[in-house]
């Protein structure tokens, strides 16, 4: 981390008092940061807390004052900054920052939470992945009624604010596709002094289950007295609030109160007539669980290896910050309209089949485009620079070469679309831009861009004329000083000497490390300072040359600063226009994107073909897991998949551990979200019917942190499915039942699976190790069996592929190849104790695991009937009466096996040889059906 700086303290009794009057107004989960200039401290708790966050011990605390004095810890700007971006967006943090406004008296100057990140955009330096949502929800519920649910949220980064009010059940599973969709990362609820309020307590469970920060308000916050007059003041345009349809939704008009309080929005003049308000529709995305979103692997997780191993991973080959975000929003709002997913489908495939045009857009003009939504924001909050206008410029500069690109473009089949989404809108800001390219270049010094510098022309004013014509003479001598220096210490100034306008010492000269000694002993020669790049030094001349030049600069910035603000005014007047050019160039940032994976994966994606809502099936050939053939030393295996109404609309999926059916019926789920958003999918072929939603159960999800068993995780996933779904969800169970008793865990199974088949009669798919599920194909004709196939070889040299009963004997050595292949059928094995081999338990644990899996298994055989039997590996004909007379029939030949070999003295292979002689002489014990089973073990 560095060397940590020394607290400055001339009153350690004043401070300490000043801190502690502070702390009583603490708000829950803030951390406090006191900003001395130079460095920043953090006292207490909140350094405590910092100390095993970032530095990771607590040995870098000091202790501040005595009897009792309290902790602290100091950092530099960049380990704070570092900690900052940690706290906000991987431990949901908010962090409050102070600045001293008189002796031991501090005042907040910024405040921060994972939504609300206005204050601190500069101190985050543009590393913001996704857009900080922030949202407010307000109930209305009575006992045994449906609740009414009101939400107002915003993105304060473009001045939106969203609203809706929709009705929900009893777990709030519409609450949670919301707070999914768009990607919320705050959650204003009204405060549960009693912590007993139900409802509360699932919005809050809820919340905290997506990943959101909580932020409670008291429920007077929530009240909507003032917000017609509010919204009045905020809103863009002439329409008073009470003429808008959204000022009918009085829940939602009450959470958009405590969200406009929360954020301090109105004590900000430049909001007032900035916001959009709109209503949000639940139903125009796809919706999606917390479940679906982690088994989908949709984001970046806290384990991931590679950024493959999730969707966004994947996908993210944009080239701007605005696009990456877009991605981001729309893997968690896949469409529901078939038309516009056919649109994104078609500019996508244009994007595949023009190899130039997508790589001229990639590698030269997308990759040159700023975070613009943050460039208008400066604009609009009056924070904007210099630098900001020049870079509004640059952007503008830049602009026709998209329209050139896609001039260019030949092909009539795509021209038009290419024209009307993205060419026709960039032509429009082309020549919106045209005032600013000339102010621009009319006011500001490009040439000085090369320096670094950020400057008014000079011949625009007289004043800045004079003082330019000074600074360049003094930049003249500056560099005939460095060029004497040269001579005189005889170094290469271009390689070895070099002349540096340095952002502390200003003018001097830096000599590289091998070279430092050449001016030990020469006092012409003074020295400024050591960094890891070389020896810092000046001469007499250039020390005064230098001081002079800083005093011109300054001179010249207050002389420009009033034409600076002027230029800086007109240049935001721009920002509308800004924009609304984010927003197509994130949209064509994503769909080249689209394009660039489409091709660049190890086998190329296909344009899907999608059906109506309600219509068609689900129909894949050599489907394949995106993020999973990514990986390395991974040749995958492909399958088909083919959902069918009335055919096979429920999938159950056996087979053994680790043979591949988590990620068969994965990656179902994640072809389907792909086609939806738009993107290619990784098949040979594929058409898919829409679905308005995809929930999973899958994993086991300890919760046990919460107070929340593996099974009650279970079963809430599961409730969530079984009132959520409908006949157009797709539904994916991988294992059900697993934390209970093996009896209990069946009838669950069963009786999900069977209301999920009669009553909702969703696409779904189960895969279980409850080999006995399979008998619900016996009764539901669109329940179709499928398993994944397993090779087996025998210790004797026989071999047997794993389809259906009798693929093997736990009894004897088995090697066990797993194909990943999925093919119609029943598989009646799990090969756990194979799994249990594999990572080297004990050798008597197996033999005895292996001893106590047979014994289970004669004892279920010997005590069920019909289909028990058959689902553990025997022949579901064979009666009673076969039973007896096989048993007795291998008695009398045993008996005679003895005495043979009694009698006669045979070595092991011999009696082996023999008892096969002695079965194969006896025609009624091979047609016996119990020896049939027996036979194959």
């Amino acid at each position: 981390m560095g060397s940590r700086p020394e607290l400055q303290v001339d009153d350690e009794v004043g401070l300490l008092k000043a801190i502690r009057q502070l702390d009583s107004s603490r708000a829950a989960d803030t951390i406090r940061i006191f900003d001395n200039g130079d460095y920043l401290s953090a006292y207490g708790g909140d350094a405590t807390f910092i100390a095993q966050a970032q530095y990771k011990t607590t040995s870098v605390l000091k202790q501040l004052g005595r009897n009792p004095g309290m902790p602290y810890v100091t950092m530099t700007v960049t380990v704070f900054r570092t900690f900052l971006r940690d706290a906000i967006f991987r431990l949901n943090k908010r962090v409050e920052i102070l600045e001293s406004s008189g002796r031991n008296q501090w005042k907040v100057v910024k405040r921060a939470s994972p939504g609300n990140l206005q204050d601190i955009e500069d101190d985050l330096g543009g590393h913001i992945e996704s857009a900080p949502i922030i949202l407010a929800v307000k109930v209305s519920a009575r006992a045994n009624e449906a609740r009414n649910v009101g939400v107002c949220f915003a993105d304060a980064s473009v001045r939106e604010l969203g609203v809706t009010e929709f009705v929900d059940n009893d777990i709030y599973s519409n609450f949670e596709s919301l707070i999914i969709q768009l990607g919320v990362k705050e959650c204003l609820i009204q405060a549960d002094a009693s912590r007993k309020d139900p409802e509360i307590q699932k919005i809050r469970a809820i919340a905290d289950n997506c990943g959101c920060a909580i932020a409670e308000r008291q429920g007077g916050d929530f009240s909507d007295r003032d917000i017609d007059q509010d919204l009045n003041r905020l809103l863009r345009g002439e329409k008073t609030i009470a003429t808008l349809p959204q000022s009918d939704l009085k829940l939602a008009m009450g959470s958009a109160a405590a969200l406009i309080r929360y954020l301090g929005v109105m004590s900000d003049p430049t909001n007032f007539g900035e916001y959009r308000l709109y209503q949000h529709d639940l139903s125009q995305y796809m919706k999606l669980d917390s479940s679906a979103l982690k088994a989908l692997n949709l984001m970046p997780g806290p384990k991931d290896g590679s950024k493959t191993m999730n969707l966004y991973g994947l996908l993210n080959h944009c080239k701007t910050p605005i696009g990456s975000r877009l991605l981001a929003q729309w893997l968690k709002q896949p469409l529901m309209s078939l038309e516009e997913i056919e649109r994104r489908q078609q500019l996508v495939e244009a994007f595949v089949n023009d190899t130039e045009l997508r790589q001229t857009l990639q590698e030269e003009h997308l990759r040159s485009i700023p975070d613009l939504y943050r460039l208008a924001k400066k604009f609009q909050r009056k924070k904007a620079t210099l630098q900001d206008v020049v870079n509004a410029y640059q952007v503008a500069v830049r602009l026709p070469g998209f329209v050139g690109t896609f001039e260019g473009v030949m092909d009539e089949a795509y021209k038009g679309i290419l024209d009307i989404e993205y060419n026709d809108k960039l032509r429009s800001y082309c020549d919106s831009f045209s005032g600013l390219l000339e102010m621009v270049e009319t006011t500001i010094d490009l040439d000085a861009l090369d320096n670094h510098e950020y400057i008014i022309k000079s011949e625009y004013d007289d004043g800045l004329r004079i003082i330019r014509k000074k600074l360049d003479k003094l930049r003249y001598n500056i560099e005939q000083e460095h060029r004497r220096a040269g001579d005189d210490l005889n170094l290469d100034i271009e390689k070895k000497l070099i002349l540096e306008n340095h952002r502390v010492h200003g003018w001097c000269m830096r000599l590289t490390r091998n070279e430092a000694n050449a001016i030990r002993g020469k006092k012409k020669y003074m020295d400024i300072a050591i960094q890891k790049n070389g020896q810092y030094f000046t001469t007499v001349d250039l020390a005064e040359m230098n001081r002079e030049f800083q005093s011109l600069s300054e001179s010249y910035n207050r002389t420009q600063t009033g034409l600076a603000n002027e230029v800086i005014g007109v240049a935001s007047s721009y920002a509308p226009v800004i924009e609304k050019l984010a927003g197509v160039v994130a949209h064509l940032d994503v769909i080249v994107s689209f394009a660039h994976v489409s091709l660049h994966a190890p086998t190329a994606y296909v344009r899907p073909k999608m059906h109506p809502r309600g219509t068609g099936n689900t129909i894949l050939k050599e489907a394949r897991h995106p993020c999973m053939e990514m990986q390395d030393d991974i040749s995958f295996i492909t399958n088909d998949v083919s959902l069918v109404r009335g055919e096979s609309e429920f999938l159950i999926i056996t087979g053994p551990n680790m043979g591949g059916k988590s990620t068969y019926i994965r990656q179902i789920g994640v072809i389907a979200l792909m086609a939806q958003i738009g993107c290619f999918v990784p098949c040979s072929e594929a058409e898919l019917s829409l679905y308005d939603c995809i929930l999973a159960r899958v994993g086991a999800s300890d919760s046990q942190l919460k107070g929340v068993s593996t099974f009650m995780a279970e079963m809430l996933e599961t409730a969530n499915i079984l009132k959520t779904a409908t006949r157009e969800s797709l539904v994916i169970i991988d294992e059900l039942g697993r934390g209970t008793s093996t009896y209990d865990g069946f009838g669950l199974a069963w009786a999900i699976s069977e209301h999920i088949i009669k009553e909702i009669g969703a696409s779904s798919m189960f895969a279980t190790h409850f080999h006995e599920l399979t008998a619900l194909s016996e009764t539901y004709p669109q329940v179709q069996n499928l398993h994944v196939v397993a090779h087996i070889g025998g210790s004797d040299g026989e071999d047997a592929a794993m389809g259906g009963p009798g693929a093997g004997s736990a009894g004897r050595r088995r090697e066990v190849t797993l194909l990943y292949k999925v093919v119609p059928g029943i598989s009646d094995q799990s090969f756990g104790i194979h799994v249990a081999e594999i990572v080297r338990f004990p050798a008597k644990v197996v033999a005895m695991a292996k001893r106590k899996a047979d014994e289970l298994e004669d004892f279920s055989g010997n005590n069920s009937s019909g289909r028990g039997r058959d689902a553990q590996g025997g022949d579901s004909s064979a009666t009673d009466a076969d039973v007896e007379a096989g048993k007795a029939m291998l008695k009398e030949i045993l008996v005679t096996w003895k005495e043979q070999v009694e009698k006669e003295g045979l070595n092991e292979e011999e009696q082996v040889q023999r008892m096969r002689d002695l079965v194969k002489a006896n025609d009624s014990l091979r047609a016996n059906p119990f020896f049939k089973t027996i036979e194959a073990l």
